[in-house]
């Protein structure tokens, strides 16, 4: 590139239409007097700020950026209005080959905008003021084991919800909207996890069939809330409603998460459209196949979805952390769930793109004054063999654990090699976690996430349904572990249907009370279907939508809702059931019981033989609660009930016997998916109770024997 220079002047007294700027920071930075303009392209030859002005309706107004610096191009633009929309023009040499691409027939959006006006292929970059007036917002830092979070698509939510104004179904102001706050802190839910919000467009191919990148995992504007969610229109309104959203989660207790997806972009393959990386970076923005002979302008795909962001590049390094900090700091948001984080975590080398601890990534945001203290959450692999990174993800990242999801779903179909693999997913997972000094919370349980079957389906089809998605079926994994009790799909028999009901309470129940942190699909609660689709990314339709009607077709089932609800209020009133230390299977006091205890069904702890024995499905989990093992925040002893919850998945009734014991004397059942047994049942040591085919009964000690 050869030397920029401001140019010529024609006259004296001349005023230049664009002043110099700054190179940083980067993005439209807007101030009453002039918006700052700075973008980076190092190998351009030439840049333009293109203007749009709706009031104006002069077309596109040209400037030429004049100043450029380390890379980066830039000016300030006096008397821009918020709400301006914007691009830019970049010239250089097309040179495919070489990791080239510009065009300067095509509008580019800015990197670092903050908000986004129309669709593919007619997109500008929006000039946005960012004054809000937070009142006495701030982050709330809940615990790791204080925290459950409920998965929800931001559209997907509320748009069918009667109580909502129709005008708000759908949007960020719909989701803030007080019959979502209170259905949320009644089920007892801390933290929303939304599915991409970051501006994002859908592929091409998808738009040629007529259908949509529901999900949101195509991102192409990393700062930008996406407008398809706004109630206020993509003139920057949406940026507003965003914080207003937050604002009102918060207000109500409910921390925020993102669904964040840094790992591709939208521009897919090499062949892929161009809306902005491409036209600017092409060559530092995405990685490439290392090559021992040269440069080799194939794209590295780790994704599956055309390209791969290259985390080591220092503008593409430099842009994630900048967006991960304002959105933080800016938008208040409080975590993040990275979408296929290893493949963020690589570091090329000589034997090519290995995954690496100590990348670049991992080690900013773990020294990042800002980023170390928010929930970060890793989908711990990506599509390549060497990326399955469960259990191996530093410090202060926590994980989602498939391992729990595919252990508790064989368990309760009946497929289950054993006991002991159960047991340990029960109590926190420590074959994963606690051998390098972290807890039972650093795993993120879950029996459903926004990919694959809902729990109705899980317990309703024996395969994937996924014809409407236009791929002829071939879509989604076949591995989904479930098990449809005997008829595929919806059904009117009532046995059936009284069994998928008590089986999905089952997985609900047991989900809520395993130590870790658990984590609730949106609708799962309630028995909300996808008709048998698992994989409905391109659905935008009832298939995906959260259905809140109490009755009709398909119908909702409740009574899971109440065993849901019923789980989560126990969690959050005891202390026992979110322990922050991993148990130890001894006493937390000289001459108490052990903290925690695995019971066989004739009421003898489990042996060796017991825990390798196939054929047994019931296993009693006892928690002491008398005292705690971990003090106080004062150092205080604390003291809790003490729990007994048995999980029984054979398809007969099983009797249990309650030992005698010396700390423990009677209870009363607080939760149960067993009609024979149903709340509020005392119960005493020595006695023997039946317990109806595949349930979960939790027996609470009493307050008398407590005392």
């Amino acid at each position: 590139m050869g030397r920029v220079t401001p140019g010529l002047w024609r006259t004296l007294g001349e005023q230049a239409p664009l002043w110099p700027g700054r190179n940083w920071p980067l993005g439209a930075s807007w101030s009453p007097e002039s918006t700052n303009f700075a973008v980076h392209s190092p190998a351009a030859t030439g840049v333009w700020l293109c203007l749009y002005d709706d009031e104006a309706g002069d077309g596109e107004r040209r400037l030429p950026l004049t100043e450029q610096s380390l890379g980066i191009w830039h000016g300030a633009v006096p008397d821009v209005s918020p709400g301006t929309r914007y691009g830019f023009r970049v010239e250089g040499p097309w040179e495919p080959d070489e990791g080239l691409r510009f065009d300067p027939d095509t509008l580019l959006l800015d990197p670092y905008g903050l908000a986004v006006a129309g669709i593919e292929g007619a997109a500008q970059s929006v000039v946005v003021d960012p004054a809000f007036d937070w009142g006495d917002d701030a982050p709330m830092r809940r615990r790791w084991r204080d925290t459950v979070i409920y998965e929800l698509h931001v559209k997907g939510y509320t748009k069918l919800h009667d109580r909502i104004p129709e005008e708000l179904r759908g949007t960020y102001a719909g989701l803030g909207h007080p019959v979502v706050t209170e259905y949320l802190q009644d089920l007892g839910i801390t933290a929303v996890e939304l599915l991409p919000v970051q501006q994002f467009f859908s592929e091409p191919a998808l738009l040629e069939r007529g259908t949509v990148n529901y999900w949101g995992y195509n991102p192409i504007s990393y700062f930008a809330p996406d407008a398809s969610y706004s109630s206020a229109g993509d003139r920057g309104g949406q940026v507003t409603e965003f914080k207003q959203m937050v604002r009102s989660l918060h207000a109500a207790g409910i921390e925020v998460i993102l669904d964040v997806v840094y790992n591709h972009t939208a521009e897919a393959g090499a062949d892929g459209p161009t809306y902005s990386f491409r036209g600017l970076d092409d060559r530092g923005f995405y990685r490439r196949v290392p090559s021992a002979d040269g440069y080799d302008d194939t794209y590295w795909d780790v994704t599956g979805c055309g390209n791969t962001v290259n985390s080591e590049d220092p503008l593409a390094l430099r842009l994630i952390l900048d967006s991960l900090r304002y959105w933080v700091t800016e938008m208040h948001v409080d975590g993040f769930r990275f979408d296929l984080m290893s493949a963020l975590t690589r570091t090329a080398g000589p034997e090519g793109i290995p995954v690496d601890m100590a990348s670049k990534l991992l080690i900013a945001i773990g020294q990042d004054p800002v980023l170390r203290h928010v929930k970060l959450i890793a989908e711990p692999w990506d599509v390549s063999m060497d990326g399955y990174l469960v259990g191996g993800m530093p410090p202060p990242w926590v994980e989602w654990n498939d391992q729990y999801r595919d252990t508790i779903r064989d368990y309760w179909r009946g497929r289950s090699d054993g006991l002991h693999a159960v047991a340990t997913r029960l109590a926190g997972s420590s074959d994963l976690y606690a051998d390098d000094g972290r807890s039972a919370y650093n795993s993120v349980n879950f029996v459903t996430a926004h990919d694959g079957f809902t729990v109705r389906d899980l317990v309703s089809y024996d395969h994937k349904h996924n014809d409407d998605n236009g791929e002829d079926n071939r879509d989604g994994t076949d591995n989904n572990r479930s098990w449809n009790h005997g008829v595929e799909g919806e059904t009117d028999d009532a046995a059936v249907l009284a069994l998928r009901r008590r089986q999905a309470a089952n997985l609900m129940a047991t989900l809520c009370l395993s130590n870790g942190v658990p984590m609730l699909t949106a609708g799962d609660e309630r028995g909300r279907t996808q008709r048998g689709n698992n994989n409905a990314y391109c659905q935008d339709n009832e298939i995906s939508w959260v259905d809140w009607r109490a009755d009709g077709e398909p119908g909702a089932w409740l009574d899971v809702y109440e065993v849901t609800r019923a789980a989560l209020r126990l969690r959050r009133e005891h202390h026992a059931l979110r322990q922050r230390h991993w148990f130890e299977g001894r006493p937390a006091i000289v001459g108490g019981p052990k903290d925690l205890a695995w019971l066989h069904p004739s009421g003898r702890e489990m042996t060796d033989d017991d825990w390798h024995d196939s054929g047994l499905r019931t296993i009693g989990m006892f928690v002491s609660g008398k005292p705690l093992r971990e003090p106080g925040p004062r150092g205080e002893q604390q003291i809790d009930t003490s729990f007994l919850i048995w999980f029984h998945a054979g398809a007969d009734p099983v009797e249990v016997h309650l030992p005698e014991n010396d700390w423990v004397h009677s209870g009363s059942v607080v939760l149960s998916t067993d009609p024979g047994l149903p709340d509020g049942t005392e119960v005493t040591v020595g006695a023997r109770l039946s317990i109806g085919a595949r349930s979960v009964v939790v027996m609470q000690e009493s307050e008398r024997a407590a005392g």
